[in-house]
């Protein structure tokens, strides 16, 4: 559990506006650093499953709030995963590209477009 001054720090960092303590943002970042503390605290007490069960539902609302952030603002996304160096955001970031790929049905601008074969091009008439 983050003390209260700790707490304060993160949104004053991660905040929006003046007034802002309840953004995606500053709620990603509070429930970043509460996963690092439990991390901490799982691997010195790997017995304590009530402590992982919370740890698995921090995780769980981080990835929610993540990808709320994503469909709403990719720009601020990327900017908070990036500060934050976490790893499920680069694997969003990958999911989203291929989608993006997939619906643009995306051809690589390197790729050579061929020609039919067995048709005579107009110089070799």
């Amino acid at each position: 559990m983050l003390d209260k001054k700790a707490k304060e720090k993160i949104i004053k960092k991660y905040r929006t506006h003046e007034t802002d303590t309840g953004s995606p943002q500053v709620q990603i970042a509070i429930l970043t650093e509460e996963i690092k503390e439990l991390t901490e605290h799982l691997k010195k007490h790997k017995h304590d499953f009530s402590s992982r069960r919370g740890l698995l539902k921090k995780v769980g609302e981080r990835r929610k709030l993540l990808k709320y952030l994503q469909k709403e603002s990719a720009e601020q996304f990327k900017d908070l995963a990036t500060k934050l160096k976490l790893r499920i955001a680069a694997k969003l970031i990958e999911e989203d590209e291929e989608e993006k790929k997939k619906e643009k049905k995306y051809i690589n601008p390197d790729d050579e477009v061929l020609e039919p074969k067995g048709e005579l091009t107009d110089d070799e008439k």
